[in-house]
């Protein structure tokens, strides 16, 4: 039965007008993005099918072009309407955080480096610059590296902060392994960091890293 033929009260779209769209499921909101399913399928049962075959929400945005087309009814199209809503999505916490100090809304801040960097399948370094309000100045990635590592040249990030007029800055990176605890690596870079932003009077504030399902703030877990 195509949704068309459901009562009017459980098709999704009609079910949002009427209700709200966090009245509906998962399965439901990404129906309305698919718009029409497959053959034998609707686009709830699409949508639920996908859910059940990648595991949530989040890794299904993420996934890449390549792996969406392995799915019947999935291709270019669906991809780039993912990545719209995922980026769009971004740039409204980011938006949020312009708005607001930051220090005052940390859960903010860990929920837009979640939306960032969270499902990055290689290592990727950020810093959030901040002016003297703690307010967000910009986000400026600081590198790419592989599975496993990543570069960052502490020269750079200083430069980078001089250049935006940043006081501080907090810095994040992601660890694609599904673990957020830092490495002592992670914890020594930190320290010769903040070490040397304070010799330009440039604060660092903390230091995140940054998996799909949860961060860590070096700070809050006493390593600054």
């Amino acid at each position: 039965m195509s949704i068309k033929e459901w009562p009017e009260g459980e098709r999704p779209r009609e079910k949002l007008l009427a209700h709200g769209a966090a009245a509906l499921s998962d399965a439901e909101l990404l129906a309305i993005l698919l718009r029409v399913g497959t053959r034998g399928m609707s686009a709830v049962d699409l949508a639920r099918y996908l859910l059940s075959e990648f595991g949530s929400l989040g890794k299904l945005m993420s996934a890449d072009a390549k792996t969406l087309a392995a799915y019947k009814g999935m291709g270019l199209a669906s991809y780039t309407q993912f990545a719209v809503v995922k980026e769009i999505g971004r740039r409204i916490l980011g938006e949020d955080l312009q708005e607001q100090i930051v220090l005052s809304n940390p859960k903010s801040v860990a929920d837009y480096l979640r939306l960032h960097l969270g499902h990055e399948k290689i290592e990727v370094s950020v810093a959030l610059l901040l002016n003297r309000q703690n307010q967000l100045i910009a986000v400026r990635e600081l590198s790419r590296g592989t599975v496993a590592e990543n570069t960052v040249y502490i020269r750079e990030i200083i430069k980078l902060a001089l250049d935006e007029y940043a006081d501080s800055l907090i810095l994040a990176h992601n660890h694609p392994g599904g673990s957020a605890r830092p490495s002592e690596s992670d914890v020594q870079f930190t320290e010769r960091l903040k070490q040397a932003l304070s010799l330009v009077d440039i604060t660092l504030l903390d230091h995140f890293i940054v998996t799909a399902k949860e961060t860590c703030s070096l700070r809050e877990q006493g390593y600054m």
